[in-house]
């Protein structure tokens, strides 16, 4: 008696879990800006335009709360690298969310440091319940990490 009330209490939970998670794709484009320094002219920001695509798995965790890891693949002309931010994610209401958090990256050839952490704001806009567009800034701390603004789509599945 006892494994089968563990087992319907694994399976309302499970079942409650699956109601309240949402998994997608995404993709777009990226605008990477790197700072360099020249001589006496100063700061001179350079972009490179790239692409990124992935997956993601939204969490609702209270009302208006929800934890929201992904994991991307991004190309910005020859550096290629996975991209992994768990975000928290923050509905101002029913369309329009913020999203936070810190975004570990690993380089696939990029000098000897392949390992990175930013840091990543979002907002995002529901055009319908199965699709959103977003925009997302990434900040790097360190003096070769460049900062990249993202503009795509995520479709939920």
């Amino acid at each position: 008696m006892k494994k089968l009330l563990s087992i319907i209490i694994i399976l309302l939970f499970a079942s409650n879990l699956k109601a309240q998670t949402e998994f997608g794709v995404k993709g777009g484009i990226n605008i990477t800006f790197f700072n360099i320094q020249e001589g006496s002219f100063g700061p001179n920001a350079e972009t490179e335009l790239g692409y990124y695509g992935g997956v993601f798995i939204d969490f609702k965790i209270d009302s208006g709360f929800h934890f929201k890891p992904e994991l991307l693949y991004i190309g910005i002309d020859e550096f290629q690298f996975l991209n992994a931010p768990l975000y928290l994610k923050y509905d101002i209401d029913n369309s329009f969310h913020i999203l936070v958090g810190p975004s570990l990256n690993y380089f696939f050839d990029f000098f000897t440091n392949k390992f990175k952490v930013r840091a990543d704001l979002s907002v995002a806009y529901d055009i319908s319940s199965k699709l959103n567009v977003h925009m997302k800034y990434t900040i790097g701390f360190e003096e070769l990490a460049p900062n990249v603004l993202f503009l795509g789509m995520d479709f939920k599945l």
